[in-house]
Formats: structure tokens, sequence, C-alpha cells
């Protein structure tokens, strides 16, 4: 497949992994509060897990609260670990936002950068290839990773939803990034991780949406749409 004249990335488990794989992010931290929460074994730290994620996917299937909460990461995660103990009985909200705050951090440090994502990213800047970073989130919180993992002076346009004041699915953010790029939806790509924000969305434009999944979850059951390609390792877009 020949290269495009523009790659929009995304930043969030495309190019650091950052929040992937949470049922066993949240069983690890969780386990570290067994006394606090009386979970004794596995199994019950199994059940306050449950809990926690199925308020998560209830508060971020709302697209109304998840444009507000995406700004606010560590406030979307005491809410809802707030309203999680909350049904599981536990009248405790210190607690509630004690785990949340742990979790939050844990994530932070476990940040890591894809180890192939430098050397793509260059390899395609040296084809001529014009790149953008595209994320969702807050700005502070963005741009510290953004700096953390030097991935600044590799893009030619960098937008963060909190700064842009839209993200993504919403079209004009695609658009301006294009814009920006001086490049048209068809002689672009779209490289991500999330189905709806990288693959739908981008299609509708007449962009290419390539589909990373390191994890090999394969395409949603439900999905209507198809990647343009599915890519496991960031390496696969110059091989």
């Amino acid at each position: 497949m020949a290269l495009p004249r523009a790659i929009l990335f995304d930043l969030d488990d495309t190019l650091i992994r950052a929040y992937a794989q949470p049922e066993e992010a949240w069983r690890r931290l969780l386990g570290t509060f067994a006394e606090p929460l009386d979970a004794p074994d596995a199994a019950a730290i199994e059940r306050v897990r449950v809990v926690v994620m199925d308020e998560a996917r209830t508060l971020w299937i709302d697209q109304t609260a998840a444009a507000k909460w995406r700004l606010d990461i560590p406030g979307a995660r005491r809410l809802t670990t707030r309203r999680a103990l909350s049904r599981l009985g536990y009248d405790d909200e210190a607690l509630a936002d004690q785990i949340a705050d742990a979790f939050t951090e844990m994530r932070r440090q476990e940040y890591r950068l894809y180890p192939d994502a430098h050397t793509t990213v260059d390899a395609l800047r040296q084809a001529g290839v014009r790149l953008a970073l595209v994320t969702n989130g807050a700005s502070a919180i963005q741009r510290d990773k953004i700096e953390r993992f030097d991935l600044a002076h590799r893009f030619d346009h960098i937008q963060i939803e909190g700064e842009f004041g839209q993200g993504k699915p919403e079209l004009a953010v695609y658009r301006h990034a294009l814009e920006k790029l001086g490049c048209e939806a068809c002689d672009a790509w779209m490289v991500g991780d999330n189905y709806e924000w990288e693959v739908v969305a981008p299609q509708k434009l007449g962009m290419c949406g390539i589909w990373y999944d390191p994890f090999e979850a394969g395409v949603p059951a439900a999905a209507t749409a198809k990647p343009t390609r599915v890519i496991k390792r960031l390496a696969e877009l110059v091989e």
C-alpha cells in the first residue's frame, strides 16, 4: 500500500501505551486495597472491579458526558469509583477517591512508548509524509506525554482537544488537521486504536482509516464500517 501525502496519528494507545487492558490494571490496583475494601480474596476483588468498570462504561458511553470528562480523566475516575463503591454498599467517598487517584497515578507511571513508534514516525517523515498528532484530552496532560516521549518535533501539526475546543469523532477535528497539513482527505490516513475515532469518522470524510490492533481484539462484531487496513505493529506502516 503506497504511502499517502499525510497521516494523522492518535496518541494514547497508539504511539504510547496508556489505557490499554483496563481489566488487568484495575484488578492489580484493587488488590492493593484489599484490606480497606474488606475483600479477602480474588473473587471479592473481582466483584469490585466489575462494578467499577461497569460504572466507567456507563459514563463513557454517554457522548455528552464523555466530551466533558475527557478533559478531566482523574475527576471522571473519582466520580465512577464513588458510584461503584456506593453500589457495593461502601459509604466512604474518601476511600473511593483514594482508589481512583491511585489508579490515575499508576497509569501515569506505567505509560510506555511503543517500541517502534519513533522509528516509524521518523521513517515516514524521511519519506516526505506530512504528519499530525491528533489527540483527545486536556492540554496539560497531553502536552506532558508529548514532551515526556519526545514527540513534538516529529510532527508538522499537533492538535489537542483541550486546546482546539473539539475532539474526535467530530468531523471538524479531522478537517482542521488536514487543512494544517495542506492535504485533501482522499490523500490522507488516520491511524489509531479507537474504532469509532480512527476508522468510522475519518472514512466519512474520505480518509483511509488504519486501525491499530496490537492486542488482536479483532474488528468489533457490531461494526458497520470496515477499516482500510488493520495493523498490529506501527512498523507495518513502512514495511
